[in-house]
């Protein structure tokens, strides 16, 4: 999957899930992503994701890509963080992380 930001693409490496093959049915896609506790980038998703046979929870690291399943809404981890119930690893974003570290929020396009 790809994400363009501004001049800046980025390459992500899906995960063979159920909530991730949903993800990668939404695309392509445009999302405003906004700063979440200095930490990660969010952003609601048209509908909820299937996350069937997905683990209780996860420990992101930076540049993973997730779901958090409570509020039904993307998260994209500049920066490490510790276990959170209901959160859905769906891929990793191989390459720096500056465009999610630039603004407060950023326009990304999402794409397969």
């Amino acid at each position: 999957m790809r994400i363009s930001i501004a001049d800046e693409d980025l390459w992500v490496e899906l995960d063979d899930s159920s909530a991730a093959k949903d993800f990668a049915s939404l695309l392509p896609m445009t999302l405003t992503l906004d700063d979440y506790a200095s930490t990660e980038k969010v952003s609601d998703l048209p509908r909820r994701l299937n996350t069937e046979g997905a683990p209780r929870g996860y420990q992101p690291s930076a540049g993973d890509i997730t779901y958090y399943a409570p509020w039904g809404n993307l998260a994209i981890f500049y920066k490490d963080f510790g276990y959170s119930n209901g959160l859905v690893r769906l891929g990793h974003i191989a390459g720096p992380l500056t465009a999610f570290t630039r603004n407060k929020s950023v326009r990304a396009d999402f794409s397969l």
